[in-house]
């Protein structure tokens, strides 16, 4: 990267940590946000180790100056017309993903899938404790991908959540073991259609080897699709099949099978502390990876035993006067909604809404009428979910201006028995900045209650 000119595209979090990486690796750097400078966090920081920052609009003008590569933030769409014309102009434009994998040795595992990534990744990173390769995990998580990735050595695993977005801006990056858990439909409005879609998660394997591991999802078509076109080693998990390698269920027991075809009897699934059917998959996917990547037998049951869940997927938060609350933030569809209404039997009182995307949340329905005591909606697709929820015959749908509002809402409609579920099917920028401040907001105002 020495004396490369590099225009950084977004300051937000990984924009701010690739600007510094290189400068450290002696880039000259640019950074651009749309955003007006009093907005920024970090600038002042930037400009002390020479980066050039603008703020304000994204100027074609910076395209003048000579540019070598451009590292865009995930977020921002290829139809960015500065995108648009570095494309004309033959400007590489990358993820700092792509970045982070050029500067660093460790060997990488990669998870991504349309729902239950993050859930997976810090499984494995768990179960990889204690293990011959200590684990660092990044990401997608929250920490940035190509800071943790400049500081790893070859001898530790470097497990990684990865969306398509980072993905998509991806040249080189080469994974050691990669983990397709899932596609449905999802960010169709940024990829275009779900082919493009499916195409951005397959570039985790676009540069695999026969000497790499590939997991799949053997219980979906779309994954054995994608199965079909690698190099790498194949591994599955299932929950119907029984794969020749890899993890799967023997009634209500988890087993797995390794590369020579020993079987080891991991645990009863009445063991799992993880709530929700849905996590069984995520399980099976873990245990799949760790075992291949030299995971202790006993770690893995250990973490079985005693994982809970992430922060902001299906979090339990507190119990009060009988009622159970749970934020899971990080559910942006309306698949992930309806997996995690499905983990609770009983009586739930469900806060959604969010950022509109284009979805209809037909898929809703069902659950809803089984499952939902009230719905309580807020944000652009309000007026969307609340049509689902009357066409499902829910007994109290209410509208509201803010997660504020439908936290004091429930907690006036919930009674001793029923849960209470943040679980928003949808994007959180129409009201915050990430999914994190919502589901922060939601838990503040939760131990407020009395």
């Amino acid at each position: 990267m020495k004396n490369k000119h590099v225009l950084v595209l977004g300051l937000a979090k990984s924009g701010f940590a690739v600007a510094k990486l290189l400068v450290r690796y002696g880039a000259i750097v640019t950074v651009n946000e749309k955003k007006p400078r009093q907005q920024c966090e970090g600038v002042a920081e930037l400009e002390e180790l020479g980066v050039k920052v603008v703020c304000g609009s994204h100027p074609l003008s910076l395209l003048e100056q000579p540019i070598d590569l451009i590292v865009k933030n995930p977020g921002i769409p290829y139809c960015n017309p500065l995108l648009q014309e570095a494309g004309r102009k033959k400007i590489p434009i990358v993820t700092e993903v792509e970045v982070g994998y050029l500067l660093t040795r460790a060997p990488i595992i990669g998870i991504t899938g349309s729902n239950g990534k993050t859930t997976t990744t810090t499984l494995i990173y768990e179960m990889l404790k204690g293990s011959e390769r200590s684990p660092l995990i990044a990401g997608n998580i929250g920490t940035v991908f190509c800071e943790v990735a400049a500081q790893a050595g070859e001898d530790q695993w470097l497990v990684t959540e990865l969306s398509s977005f980072q993905l998509l801006g991806t040249m080189q990056f080469h994974p050691k073991i990669g983990v397709l858990l899932n596609i449905f439909d999802a960010h169709l409005d940024y990829h275009g259609s779900k082919q493009a879609y499916i195409e951005a998660k397959a570039k985790l394997f676009a540069h695999q080897t026969p000497a790499d591991l590939a997991v799949f999802n053997l219980d979906q078509e779309e994954t054995r699709r994608v199965a079909e076109e690698v190099r790498a080693q194949i591994a599955w998990f299932s929950m119907h099949g029984r794969p020749e390698r890899g993890a799967y269920l023997d009634g209500r027991r988890i087993k797995v099978s390794n590369q020579r075809g020993e079987v080891t009897d991991i645990l009863a699934i009445d063991e799992l502390k993880l709530p929700g059917a849905h996590n069984l998959e995520n399980v099976l996917a873990a245990v799949t990876v760790s075992l291949e990547a030299g995971a202790k037998v006993e770690r893995v049951r250990e973490v079985l035993r005693t994982f809970t869940g992430v922060a902001h997927r299906l979090q339990f938060v507190r119990e009060l006067h009988g009622v159970r609350y749970y934020n899971d933030s990080k559910a942006t569809n309306a698949l992930a909604t309806k997996k995690a209404i499905e983990a609770f039997p009983g009586s739930v009182v469900l806060i959604a809404g969010g950022l509109d995307r284009g979805d209809d949340y037909h898929e809703l329905e069902d659950v809803f009428q089984s499952n939902l005591k009230a719905l309580i909606v807020y944000g652009q697709v309000a007026q969307k979910l609340a049509e689902v929820g009357h066409r499902a015959g829910v007994k109290h749908v209410n509208r509201v201006d803010n997660v504020i509002e439908a936290v004091n809402r429930a907690y006036q409609v919930a009674e001793q028995g029923d849960t209470v579920l943040l679980s928003p099917a949808a994007a959180s920028w129409d009201q915050f900045s990430s999914f994190e401040e919502r589901g922060d907001m939601f838990t503040d105002c939760v131990h407020m209650l009395r």
